[in-house]
């Protein structure tokens, strides 16, 4: 086990997998600790890839949760416990065939759209895979220098990568090369322009949300309103939302 504390409120840690743990990119798990013999579980979006030999997670701190407290201390050597039942709906499967795929998310939202973007499957299925993510701080932005350094000479996926992933970092709080909240720049004509990519169209193009409440609440509205229909497990649609996201 590994743990890696990005900020005060932010950390992330790997641990062993079962052998016989399978999931889809972008799943998440029951994980958690075991607390006076009972287990004291929440969701959690797996990060590593789904051909991964270890099981990797991002995680909030909140100094009164019930978990992440305890769970923030956690060092090499700990037992965690993972649920066998892998679910959620940020699977490209519950998406329609489309051009591009927008990965919109806040905070530790980015989770899942981490193994998402290691998944070769991903990019078959689409010409452009852009991530978005939004945080208030620049140290909050996990993983950035991974996606940027390390992912591009991956010699599994870094062809890939290197054609058709376009990471869009943003911030609200501090100066940045980029400003500005995720629901403000999905509206905004110069977002896209920077991509150098058409505006967003439920014909063309498909969207993965993960994050605060507020942020889904939004961005799910914004999708309606343009046509988009949710898809689930039962019926692909045009955007998909997770929604069991971790607070405590």
């Amino acid at each position: 086990m590994s743990v890696r504390h990005w900020t005060d409120t932010l950390f992330s840690f790997t641990a062993t997998r079962s052998p016989s743990l399978r999931f889809d990119s972008g799943q998440f798990v029951m994980m958690g600790l075991e607390i006076d013999g009972r287990p004291l579980t929440r969701a959690y979006s797996v990060v590593s890839a789904s051909y991964d030999d270890y099981l990797e997670f991002l995680s909030i701190k909140v100094p009164h949760g019930a978990l992440t407290s305890r769970l923030q201390h956690i060092k090499e050597g700990d037992s965690i416990l993972v649920g066998r039942k892998p679910t959620g709906t940020l699977i490209v499967a519950n998406l329609r065939p489309g051009r591009n795929l927008y990965l919109l998310g806040t905070g530790t939202g980015l989770a899942p759209f981490m193994s998402i973007i290691r998944d070769p499957e991903t990019y078959e299925r689409f010409e452009k895979i852009v991530l978005v993510h939004g945080c208030r701080i620049v140290s909050e932005l996990a993983y950035g220098d991974r996606i940027m350094r390390e992912l591009p000479t991956d010699e599994y996926i870094g062809e890939a990568i290197r054609e058709k992933l376009i990471y869009f970092p943003t911030v609200t709080r501090e100066p940045f090369k980029n400003r500005g909240r995720i629901t403000d720049l999905m509206t905004s004509a110069d977002f896209f322009a920077e991509l150098n990519l058409p505006e967003l169209s439920h014909d063309q193009d498909r969207v993965m949300l993960c994050g605060s409440p507020d942020m889904l609440a939004q961005l799910k509205s914004f999708c309606l309103e343009r046509g988009f229909n949710e898809g689930n497990s039962g019926e692909p649609g045009d955007f998909v939302i997770e929604k069991a996201f971790v607070e405590k």
